[in-house]
């Protein structure tokens, strides 16, 4: 017999009376709304299990049921938690994070919910004041959409406010930044020169640049910006990792390490101060050789890592970016932008440069998890992944689309025939959703952030939020998931509403489907006995309460391993 049948059939005697008394519980936690989400999502909410207490021992649940029946595990020394009926389901797993890049942005100047370029030269002139002359400033988050007059800036104004300090400042997206003219004379950044293959710089009619760089016209700056030290690193990590504890997550797939994350995440593995899991995909920047990449190639060489035995950390996945963002139009699209019609977007690879790479990363067991999101950029990794399955045939390979935001119609199905995940976030749509059908037009947003489309092919959708693009906070991804309205309840039957997931499905996006997508369904996911007691508490209940009540949810409780990392009472 299976372990954890030998293990249920032992709890469920002892809980009768019917055979050997177990000995007590580490940790209980009772008389609460305990939603497993084994199965299946059932058609009504109404039917998804539930018990009212569990027992955990050594990280692990070892019983599941009634609050009478699970109080006989209680001990001397077992730790009870009340839960006073608040609602308990399995640990929340964010699919697609930016761990290093949020921790900077919570370090920096925050730009998002900026109404106007000139509050963002506020928000910069604030924070140069506190920095020593010629210390660069940098910040993240504007978002022109979202201004009066939705046009990318130009550094003018932000140069005259700070003529010396050089000033860097990322797009929400992180797809696009604005430079200060002191920036760009550091960088050499002119009126003369070509775009960089894959960027495009933006200029004036005189040629001259208005200081935004698009995707890879950014590292044209970037390398002179000093790095930050290891000392600060380590404090990104730590403060990113918090919050998202804080946020009731209790893993997170890095969607893009170096070798510098590398060897922070085993710093902190070492001290045993990672207080949730951590599923990391190496970020891949090379065009060809993967020879040029010595961490590609360190991971050739030592082969993919499964969750290791404390199961906090794993390095088996590598993400590629095909294509840019959306929002900066640097989306790869099959057809023109509809508001741009002499762009395209930026594609970063044409097919043969991308199987030139993915290639040996595939014949070696990794996962790849490649960034795309315009209907062209798609359809190449779709027809890459196709390919390589054909050429060395893997089983279970799990191969993942980061965003999958614009597909053409007969893509759709290719995600289930190819065993491909959409690893999606749902408040992209509603972020986006203002200004999608422009870039798109009416008949090509049919197929963008198409959750309802790919779910009924039989695909599972990891879901995540894409921080520090988006917030990390995974209620506001329930939210956007279950009604693709903004904050305010706009617009009232949702932004397409036929994509819209059910309160069950967008749950196990940030649970089963994620655990899934990590290849860790057999250890997390779900509430099972044998499975790690990774466990989010919710003030109220996300799956019946009105859908704008979810807006005001409060994470009670976040459990890792049976250990309460975060608290608020």
């Amino acid at each position: 017999m299976h372990g954890r049948s030998c293990l249920a059939v032992a709890v469920a005697l002892a809980l009768c009376g019917c055979g050997p008394r177990l000995v007590p519980a580490d940790v209980v936690f009772t008389n609460g709304n305990i939603y497993t989400l084994a199965g299946d999502p059932p058609a009504r909410v109404e039917d998804e299990p539930r018990v009212e207490a569990l027992a955990v021992r050594a990280g692990r649940i070892v019983a599941l049921g009634s609050r009478d029946a699970i109080e006989k595990l209680v001990g001397d020394s077992t730790q009870v938690h009340d839960l006073r009926g608040r609602t308990l389901v399995p640990g929340l797993v964010d699919s697609h994070v930016h761990v290093q890049s949020l921790g900077r942005s919570l370090r920096q100047v925050d730009l998002v919910g900026t109404r106007s370029f000139d509050e963002v030269i506020e928000r910069v002139r604030a924070r140069a004041a506190d920095l020593a002359a010629g210390e660069w400033v940098l910040g993240r988050g504007w978002d022109q959409n979202d201004w009066p007059t939705p046009e990318f800036p130009d550094h003018a104004a932000l140069s005259a406010a700070l003529p010396r300090q050089p000033v860097f400042l990322r797009r929400v997206d992180g797809h696009a930044a604005l430079a200060n003219a002191a920036a760009m004379a550091i960088a050499g950044v002119g009126a003369r020169g070509p775009d960089p293959s894959g960027g495009r710089i933006l200029r004036r009619a005189d040629g001259t640049p208005t200081g935004v760089l698009v995707d890879r016209a950014m590292d044209l700056v970037t390398p002179f910006i000093p790095p930050p030290s290891a000392g600060e690193r380590q404090l990104r990590l730590q403060v990113a990792l918090a919050h998202a504890s804080e946020k009731g997550l209790t893993g997170v797939h890095d969607a893009g390490i170096d070798g510098f994350d590398l060897e922070d995440y085993r710093t902190l593995l070492e001290r045993g101060a990672l207080p949730l899991r951590v599923y990391a995909m190496i970020g891949a920047t090379v065009r060809g050789d993967v020879s040029a990449d010595s961490l590609l190639q360190l991971a050739l060489r030592d082969g993919p890592h499964p969750f290791a035995a404390d199961g906090r950390f794993a390095l088996r996945a590598v993400k590629l970016m095909v294509d840019g963002a959306l929002g900066s139009r640097g989306a790869a699209l099959l057809e023109p932008y509809s508001d741009e019609p002499a762009v395209r977007g930026l594609p970063q690879y044409d097919l043969e440069e991308f199987l030139t790479v993915a290639r040996p990363l595939h014949a070696a067991g990794f996962q790849l998890a490649t960034h795309a999101i315009g209907d062209a950029g798609n359809r190449l990794v779709l027809d890459a992944y196709e390919i390589l399955q054909r050429e060395t045939p893997r089983a279970d390979s799990r191969h993942r689309i980061e965003h999958a935001q614009v597909l053409a119609p007969a893509d759709i199905p290719r995600f289930a025939s190819l065993g491909v995940l959409p690893s999606m976030q749902p408040t992209h749509c509603t972020s986006d959703m203002p200004w999608a059908g422009a870039r798109l037009g009416a008949e090509r947003e049919r197929g963008a952030y198409a959750w309802r489309a790919l779910r009924d092919t039989g695909v599972l959708l990891p879901g995540g939020s894409d921080a520090p693009v988006e917030s990390i906070d995974p209620i506001l991804g329930l939210y956007a998931a279950v009604t693709r309205q903004d904050v305010h309840g706009k617009p009232e039957a949702g932004w397409h509403s036929e994509e819209r997931l059910t309160r069950s499905e967008a749950l196990r996006a940030f649970t089963s489907w994620a655990a899934h997508a990590s290849f860790s369904e057999t250890e997390l996911g779900t509430l099972e006995i044998g499975k790690r007691a990774d466990l989010t508490v919710f003030d109220r209940d996300v799956l019946r309460c009105r859908a704008l009540e979810l807006l005001s949810t409060r994470v009670t409780m976040t459990v890792v391993d049976g250990d309460v990392v975060f608290r608020q009472d």
